[in-house]
């Protein structure tokens, strides 16, 4: 219910300020994503291996997040139950980050080190912070909530790309940095999360809901035995159809930037222009995607979204094979700037309104658990995507990774037409408990 209040609106400065969790996974993740393929690529030439070790973090994510997402279901602290992950996690999180660029000048296994590190506190607290947004927000209005988190998630992408990325080529000495170029933006990028990490901790407050202490709370793996055992498996459809789209997504991710650098002539600190793209789009279009949601249907505007997307993927293929090369790399990386903003004004459209779904069939005290699932799936496909298009490069090159990623966006919309629950209008099953 939404405890009398009309609308969205007296919602809204709250979940700004739970934003800021998603702003420093937003600072974090863009660099991550461009610039660790570009520093493994130092020590590796094959984009096989360059690709499985970037599902590093996926796989750690498949252990961590469902588990602590489930552990902080079960915390009670004068604090809350998910801040004290937050504010113990994400500052070890910031540390780890500002190292990354230092451990690539050393060796391979030094950097191998503090990535791992740094994804062992960034997917432990991962959960607990997109689980504190449907802990507060009711039902009914968490696609227009998760449309400004996103935007916030968004926005710290931008600040990491437009921003912090120009900064890769500035060759300064500085004390206690050391060397400046093409490491910069990592400690700066870590100076970020620690403030956002204070922002939170200092102005939002955790609600306590009626009957919590007396909830069951269900073990993750009967809850997935419970999920696929009902006789409406819209929740497994959406799990499914998730693990496609993030099948497709993160199989393209890892090298969007190698192929800028390595086929377009990108220079480093342009390399993270297409992440950049995604990035604007998001922050322009994740809340009028979730308002959008609530009036044509959250299963309608993913659905459209994932054919819209498909037909992107497979422009993307042209303009990475030999039929584009007489465009001129500067008109393709154009091109492909244009298709990857094009590509966020949509995939936005997806994130916002899928996490709402599966919340809307989530109990209050299996809000964590289900958040978890989402990633179980979500990661398991990052897991496993990055290697296989990763030999499709080093097979077909580039064109391949496209069409993959375009052939997982068709299998998704055919999956989410079995979906039959999670639009606004349905009472949320936490608020009928």
């Amino acid at each position: 219910m939404s405890d009398g209040k009309k609308g969205f609106g007296p919602y809204l400065g709250l979940t700004f300020l739970i934003g800021f969790g998603f702003f420093t996974m937003g600072l974090m993740d863009i660099l991550y994503d461009t610039y660790v393929p570009i520093f493994l690529g130092k020590y590796l030439e094959r984009n096989s291996l360059v690709g499985l070790l970037m599902t590093l973090d996926n796989i750690l994510a498949v252990f961590l997040i469902p588990f602590v997402s489930l552990w902080s279901d079960n915390t009670r602290t004068r604090i809350g139950r998910r801040m004290p992950y937050i504010v113990t996690l994400l500052p070890l999180s910031a540390l780890a980050f500002a190292f990354i660029p230092y451990a690539a000048r050393e060796s391979l296994a030094s950097l191998l080190l503090v990535i791992f590190g740094l994804n062992l506190f960034k997917q432990s607290v991962r959960g607990p912070v997109v689980a504190l947004m449907p802990d507060t927000i009711p039902g009914e209005y968490r696609s227009e909530a998760n449309g400004v988190i996103n935007t916030m998630g968004a926005l710290g992408a931008i600040v990491s790309t437009v921003g912090l990325a120009r900064l890769m080529g500035l060759d300064l000495v500085l004390p206690i940095l050391g060397r400046t170029k093409d490491a910069l933006p990592f400690p700066l990028a870590s100076l970020c999360v620690a403030l956002a990490t204070v922002l939170v901790f200092a102005f939002v407050r955790e609600r306590r809901r009626d009957g919590e202490a007396r909830e069951e709370k269900v073990p993750l793996v009967r809850s997935l035995k419970a999920i696929a055992g009902e006789a409406d498996k819209s929740a497994l459809w959406i799990l499914l159809s998730l693990f496609f789209w993030f099948w497709g997504y993160q199989g393209i991710l890892p090298f969007i930037s190698k192929f800028a650098v390595e086929v377009l002539g990108a220079s480093t600190s342009d390399a993270s222009l297409p992440a950049a793209a995604v990035a604007i789009a998001q922050l322009l279009f994740a809340i009028p995607s979730g308002y959008v949601a609530h009036r044509v249907g959250r299963r309608k505007a993913i659905r459209g979204a994932l054919l819209v997307i498909a037909a992107l993927l497979v422009f993307g293929s042209f303009l990475a094979s030999s039929l584009a090369e007489s465009l001129g790399t500067g008109l393709r990386f154009g091109a492909l700037l244009g298709m990857m903003f094009a590509f966020g004004v949509f995939w936005i459209a997806i994130i916002t309104n899928s996490f709402p779904m599966l919340w809307q069939m989530a109990s209050f005290g299996t809000i964590g658990v289900y958040t978890g699932l989402y990633y179980t799936f979500s990661q398991g496909a990052a897991i496993t995507s990055p290697p296989i298009t990763g030999a499709l490069i080093d097979l077909v090159g580039y064109p391949g990774i496209f069409l993959f990623a375009a052939a997982c966006m068709l299998a998704a919309f055919r999956l989410m037409g079995k979906v039959a629950k999670g639009e606004p209008g349905e009472r949320a099953a936490a608020e009928r408990a």
